[in-house]
């Protein structure tokens, strides 16, 4: 059986949790569901909706507000009642806290980063990138089980869930957490900060690069973004320069994101900037240069300068 670790926020389920459940469910093994934190009867009923044996609620006031401490403690207790071979979890910036405490804390190995998992020989083999994705590697854990996982988010898409035809049982369980074990007050997260974005939440992205040449160029593609209804994002270079926040950078260094729509402009291709956004649905690249490396991942491209290619579509998307 595979332990899927859900993540939620005040009610609200992480939609790269679901990711993590296909990966599980593409096993072809038994799948339950583990998710934490105070009043879940909303997030688990959405999460019962899929093609899973069980729901598994860990609710308590102690862990309305997420600390490590406390997830590593409720969700060891919930490892050990349920016995699974493997936990898969998403990678995100809360699981990538606290679940190597969580492996540590069992005893068990962790493999973060996953793109895929495959047959192995008696044992299924996870596949991450290293070197900034310049290759990928097998890595079979050995020992004792249960071990863990983390997949990057995009490496499986949300619409190849297997939905269920009845609701699956949601049980609550019961753990133990000492409230004087918890000896963090977390930080509010990065999206709550002035003029921050989770973007691995957008389901649109309008990404900009090097070919903006300028600070005062910005705008046009906020006026793209606003007319699609679009997050703004960019490479390294436009953020370490100032023209964008750090918090809209894309890549190795910055967020990994996998919306329905990328909208590359001005953006050569770095492998660094290509592992934070390959995985997204459908990615239109505008550049000049036709032998710019994102096109060798763009669905469609346009070789063509963006400061006349972005105007035309701003003006088409503004017709009724």
């Amino acid at each position: 059986m595979i332990l899927v670790i859900a993540e939620q926020k005040d009610g609200v389920l992480n939609k790269a949790s679901w990711e993590a459940v296909v990966a599980a469910q593409q096993t072809g093994q038994p799948v339950q569901v583990a998710v934490a934190g105070h009043q879940l009867t909303d997030v688990a009923n959405e999460l019962a909706g899929a093609a899973v044996e069980a729901v598994l609620t860990v609710d308590d006031q102690k862990l309305a507000a997420y600390t490590p401490d406390g997830f590593v403690s409720a969700f060891a207790e919930v490892v050990q009642a349920a016995g699974p071979d493997l936990v898969f979890l998403s990678h995100t910036y809360q699981t990538r806290e606290f679940a190597p405490r969580l492996a540590a804390r069992l005893g068990r190995s962790l493999v973060t980063d996953c793109v895929a998992v495959k047959p192995g020989e008696g044992r299924l083999v996870f596949v991450r990138p290293m070197f900034q994705g310049k290759f990928v590697a097998d890595v079979a854990p050995t020992g004792e089980g249960p071990h863990f996982a983390s997949f990057q988010i995009g490496a499986f898409r949300p619409d190849a869930l297997q939905r269920g035809d009845a609701p699956a049982e949601v049980r609550a369980q019961t753990v133990t957490i000492d409230a004087g074990t918890i000896r963090q007050a977390v930080e509010a997260p990065f999206q709550e900060a002035k003029q921050a974005v989770d973007l691995t939440q957008a389901e649109r992205i309008v990404a900009v690069g090097r070919g903006i040449k300028a600070d005062e160029h910005i705008a046009l593609v906020q006026d793209l973004a606003g007319k699609l209804g679009a997050e703004v994002a960019a490479s390294r270079p436009i953020c370490d320069s100032g023209w964008l926040p750090m918090d809209r950078q894309i890549g190795s260094s910055g967020q990994t994101v996998a919306p329905k729509l990328y909208l590359a402009l001005g953006i050569s291709g770095a492998i660094q900037h290509l592992v934070g956004m390959k995985g997204s649905r459908t990615i239109v690249a505008i550049n000049k240069d036709a032998d710019a490396p994102i096109f060798e991942v763009a669905d469609y491209g346009i070789v063509g300068d963006l400061f006349e290619v972005v105007p035309a579509i701003v003006a088409a998307l503004g017709e009724d």
